[in-house]
């Protein structure tokens, strides 16, 4: 797909929500896990935008919105292919774009004839008749915005997914159009600035493929070593090569691993198994407790550095106080690692390790310590007289055309059954974050959400016997957990849902399956089968479940 959804950046930004004539939003929680940006949406539907929600649990947005189409877990490929059926049908694309702009038209045009919104409303159990007015009102809005997070991507289908919705951008024109696009909301901190630093495995900086000769001789240039042109390995091939004996040292950076890992079972196993395990973090958590070094890393307050936010905005980070005790920033722990091992390296600052990032990287080139000093730039940014790009492919996208791609309804990697027979589904409450490293520690969290819980039903609670509070045990192929049942229709029948935020009395990963996209190596984090029984003789819970 030529469009930058594929790389998991906004293509429009923050404040053009705003201005949207209607926002699409799908697979997003968006006032619990991104309140600050939700209100945006709440002054674009103040000013008359209209807000149509997919999602099966009913959020915060559902209040709010226009319509919402309440889709089963994991139908969101048929909803949206029965979407370009209807604008196709009807003639509501934007012709002239789609001639100049794109390809693959009538491939598309052929395989949506099957996504009749009758067939998908069988699928999805939304109405056909709210999947034909969504359609119509989507394509005629004039410019429309998506916004979508994890409960799209955290799916075993996810990049289906996502091309399902890049679709309906390209058939109606609306990348390269301001308050537009398609646009991915990242669920952490910095995520994407660790992406356009190079921090995956088919990538050098700046988003430049590693197979790419042109890319990698200029980075063997600046290096002075040769790069292996195939990529690396993903996090879920080195666990199963730990397993098989294949890695023997394992280094982390800032990431809980051994409680946010899909089937963390089996991630603990291959963390005990591994010869050598490495933690650079700023916490003792659970994964570096694991760990045989551990290498204490300074704060956001304790460093200089950038950030790279979901708008593609690079914004300049300026140390506020100096790091406690033997923590330093991660670029220095990474020099004196690198000077040992024998490479010959020195940086006076960390706006130096930027410099040498932006000079190889065309879309970062223009951007500076002193451009940002007061206010962020968006990528792409190729010249320091460039101001930066708001919204992306106005004129034309990184390649010259934009493919429309046909994809199929792909079932969930793990259906329930007549021994599993619910549905667990996974996301984030807004007092908490992540796995409560940082927000674990505050005593002012606990007032708002002191422990984990799990979301049922009324109508599964009556059939299970469970009253609200009563302690259940939840279990799935892989292991179980004990926790108290909260009765709540915010699931639909047949789901229930828990967060992985509480670790030390619930460890929620326990459950979930590690089956993946087959592209991003993405777990599907937002679909399991699981049991639930009422505990009638209530045993400690052991910490982590």
């Amino acid at each position: 797909m030529a469009v930058m959804v594929g790389r998991g950046a906004m293509t429009n930004s923050i404040a053009e929500l705003e201005n949207a004539k209607l926002i699409l939003a799908t697979g997003t929680n968006t006032t619990e896990t991104h309140p600050v940006l939700a209100l945006r949406v709440k002054r674009a539907v103040a000013r008359g935008a209209k807000l149509i929600v997919a999602d099966p649990r009913r959020i915060e947005l559902t209040g709010m919105a226009d319509r919402w189409m309440r889709l089963r877990i994991g139908t969101d490929i048929p909803l949206y292919n029965a979407m370009a059926h209807v604008i196709i049908k009807e003639e509501l694309y934007n012709a002239d774009y789609v001639s100049r702009r794109t390809e693959g038209f009538e491939e598309l045009k052929d395989f949506v004839k099957g996504y009749t919104p009758e067939v998908a409303s069988k699928i999805t159990g939304v109405p056909a008749e709210d999947i034909i007015a969504t359609a119509r009102d989507y394509a005629t809005a004039g410019n429309a915005a998506i916004i979508y997070t994890l409960g799209i991507t955290e799916h075993s289908c996810g990049v289906h997914n996502v091309q399902s919705l890049a679709n309906l951008g390209l058939l109606c024109g609306y990348f390269g159009m301001e308050s537009a696009g398609v646009n991915p909301l990242r669920g952490q901190n910095n995520v994407q600035g660790a992406g356009d630093a190079g921090c995956t495995p088919n990538y050098l900086p700046g988003y430049q493929r590693i197979s790419n000769r042109e890319a990698r001789e200029a980075w063997e240039r600046e290096w002075g070593v040769a790069i292996d042109p195939n990529p690396g390995k993903t996090k879920i091939t080195i666990l199963d090569e730990i397993l098989e004996d294949k890695v023997r040292c394992v280094y982390i950076m800032g990431e809980n691993t051994a409680v946010s890992d899909a089937n963390v079972l089996k991630t603990r196993a291959a963390l005990d198994r591994v010869e050598f395990l490495v933690v650079q973090d700023m916490f003792l958590t659970d994964t570096a407790k694991m760990a045989d070094v551990v290498l204490p890393a300074a704060a956001f307050a304790e460093v200089d550095g950038t950030f790279s936010n979901t708008e593609r905005r690079v914004q300049l980070l300026n140390k506020a106080v100096e790091p406690p005790g033997e923590a330093r920033a991660d670029w220095e722990i990474f020099l004196d690692i690198i000077n040992r091992m024998g490479y010959p390296l020195h940086y006076n600052h960390a706006s130096e390790v930027w410099d040498e990032q932006a000079r190889n990287s065309p879309i970062l080139a223009g951007i500076n310590y002193d451009r940002i000093r007061l206010e962020g730039i968006q990528w792409p940014c190729p010249t320091t007289d460039h101001p930066g790009t708001p919204y992306l492919h106005k004129e034309e996208f990184f390649s010259e055309k934009g493919y429309f791609q046909p994809v199929p309804h792909v079932d969930l990697a793990e259906p329930p059954d007549e021994e599993y027979p619910l549905i667990l589904t996974t996301g984030r409450r807004r007092p908490t974050y992540h796995t409560g490293t940082q927000t674990g520690r505050s005593e002012g969290f606990d007032l708002l959400v002191a422990r984990e819980g799990l979301e049922v039903h009324p109508d599964d609670a009556d059939a299970l016997g469970i009253q609200d509070g009563d302690m259940v045990e939840v279990a799935s192929r892989r292991g179980s957990v004990r926790l108290n049942a909260i009765i709540t229709d915010k699931s639909p029948e047949g789901v229930v849902f828990m967060t992985f935020h509480f670790p030390d009395g619930v460890l929620t990963n326990v459950l979930t399956t590690d089956a993946h996209d087959p592209v991003t190596e993405t777990a599907e984090f937002k679909a399991c089968a699981v049991k639930v029984a009422k505990v009638t003789e209530p045993k400690e819970v052991p910490a982590g479940g």
